[in-house]
């Protein structure tokens, strides 16, 4: 009974290409690139506690390395290689998140927050700084799209897809006991501990996991725009959007971080549309009143509200 609401959203979701306007296509593509995305910061960020303003490395990592291989490998081609090339940038990023997970881990709150940004910011300006990345004057992507379907729909089924599995990534940890783990380390790590729950193990798979999935966006990111850039791989306001759409929809859950994205998605797409120079404001406006009258977002206060 708990997968049925899941299902039936998916489904709605998968057919909407066919009754939609390209418009609201997009609309529901980037629900579904946002949600899906602060969904998997959620792994490490919500369960475990430990949250990072530096989640943007992974959708840049992503979204780059299928760029170098086209462009170092295939000579610009690798269109019908789509999904593998998918793979490769989750696979990056997870293995991006493997190499610095140690160190970084074992810093906490505020520390380990401040040195994932930093993080960010270096490889942000090595990939813009080494000349045989290219990040400086950008990479091709081809174009992957299938000669049945229009761009945003093809790109919309791809979201999808990679929000259902994020779910079912999601879910699962939530049941088992590697998410049990990672809620005790969120409420006292050092207890946990004490408890035997392998708590430097279960942080780094949370963060691989978190970074794996997260670079599958930032591959479909990249194909979705067609040309990549420092600029535009390895923006800032992805990992704050992350925490933003997790902060206001529910911490620790699944369903929060899709509250979240789609109540920002339909503030700032389509209410303030037209007024681009509102969005920020309007944003850390609605922050900082759910943080104030409401901290455990939107399902805190739906469930705060029948009592």
């Amino acid at each position: 009974m708990r997968i049925l609401p899941a299902v039936a959203a998916l489904a709605v979701l998968a057919v909407a290409p066919a009754y939609a306007s390209p418009f609201e296509v997009r609309v529901l593509s980037l629900f579904c690139l946002w949600g899906g995305m602060s969904i998997a910061w959620s792994i490490l960020g919500g369960f475990a506690g430990y949250w990072s303003f530096g989640h943007t490395v992974f959708v840049g990592i992503g979204a780059f390395v299928p760029g170098l291989i086209v462009a170092k490998l295939l000579d610009g081609g690798g269109a019908e290689l789509f999904a593998v090339l998918l793979l490769a940038g989750g696979a990056a990023s997870a293995l991006f998140a493997a190499v610095i997970a140690w160190p970084l881990l074992r810093l906490r709150g505020i520390y380990f927050a401040i040195a994932m940004l930093g993080v960010a910011q270096v490889t942000g300006e090595l990939a813009s700084a080494i000349e045989w990345i290219g990040g400086g004057i950008g990479l091709m992507l081809p174009d992957a799209t299938p000669a049945t379907l229009a761009p945003e729909a093809f790109f919309h089924y791809v979201n999808v897809g990679l929000l259902a599995l994020t779910v079912a990534v999601a879910a699962w940890v939530r049941d088992a006991r590697f998410g049990h783990g990672l809620i005790a380390i969120r409420e006292d790590e050092d207890t946990a501990r004490m408890l035997a729950v392998p708590t430097e193990r279960y942080k780094i798979v949370a963060l691989v996991l978190s970074a794996f999935l997260v670079g599958l966006f930032g591959a479909a990111h990249g194909f979705g725009l067609g040309y990549i850039t420092t600029d535009s791989a390895f923006r800032i306001d992805f990992s704050l959007n992350m925490i933003v759409h997790a902060l206001l929809g529910g911490m620790g859950t699944i369903l929060g971080p899709l509250l979240g994205a789609a109540v920002m998605v339909a503030l700032t797409q389509v209410l303030l549309g037209e007024m681009l120079n509102y969005h920020l404001l309007v944003t850390g406006g609605l922050v900082v009143a759910m943080v104030l009258l409401a901290p455990q977002g939107f399902l805190g206060l739906l469930r705060r509200t029948p009592r």
